[in-house]
């Protein structure tokens, strides 16, 4: 089921640059901008402590928000955040609004199912290697998926799946096959072949160097 989020804003006085936005945040607000949707970029400012709740949630990164701003809602989708890179501190967030009939552009995760219970894990010794945690998908607003599940029930080792492997949910199509590019997301390996590899490795390191 999707989440539902919703973020309250004000809108920015016109009082602009590093001096303002510093007080803003000494204040507990973020500074963030909205566009995108045929309209001009909207200045906003949003209440720190709230959005860094949000932000702890996973589906918060790929759910159409409900954006208010007085009284007015506006839906969007989150395009950027940008953090201090010492403190626990949100800098900035960039806001692009969505219409129904329009198409979005979004990076979506990649989740990984049924590996425990595959032959490749079960009885054959092998182990998970995930190649592709994201990719890109492109769909109207209403048929975004917070994440993309792929099924490794039935996987063998020395098996790799590819980005075409995904089940796609109605509407949804991915960026990189439109483009021709069917990257690889998953592969199954054998343990033991990695562990002898390694051994290997390790004995050369050992033996004394020719004189």
């Amino acid at each position: 089921m999707k989440t539902d989020f919703e973020l309250v804003a004000e809108e920015r006085s016109t009082e602009q640059g590093k001096g303002a936005s510093r007080r803003l945040r000494r204040a507990g607000k973020v500074p963030a901008i909205l566009y995108g949707g045929g309209k001009e970029p909207q200045s906003l400012v949003l209440n720190h402590l709230s959005l860094l709740n949000m932000l702890e949630k996973d589906a918060f990164y790929t759910s159409v928000l409900t954006l208010k701003v007085g009284s007015t809602v506006q839906r969007a989708v989150l395009k950027d955040v940008q953090r201090h890179p010492a403190k626990v501190q949100i800098l900035h967030l960039d806001l692009q609004r969505v219409r129904d009939d329009e198409k979005v552009r979004m990076s979506i995760p990649v989740v990984l199912k049924g590996a425990a219970g595959s032959p490749g894990v079960k009885t054959q010794g092998g182990a998970v290697s995930q190649l592709l945690n994201e990719t890109e998908v492109l769909c109207l607003p209403q048929f975004l998926p917070e994440v993309l599940e792929l099924d490794l029930s039935a996987m063998e080792v020395g098996q790799m799946l590819r980005l075409s492997d995904i089940p796609l949910p109605e509407g949804v199509e991915l960026v990189a096959l439109a483009h021709g590019r069917d990257e690889a997301v998953v592969s199954m390996y054998h343990t033991r072949v990695e562990e002898a590899a390694a051994d290997t490795a390790k004995k050369d390191e050992k033996k004394p160097a020719k004189k």
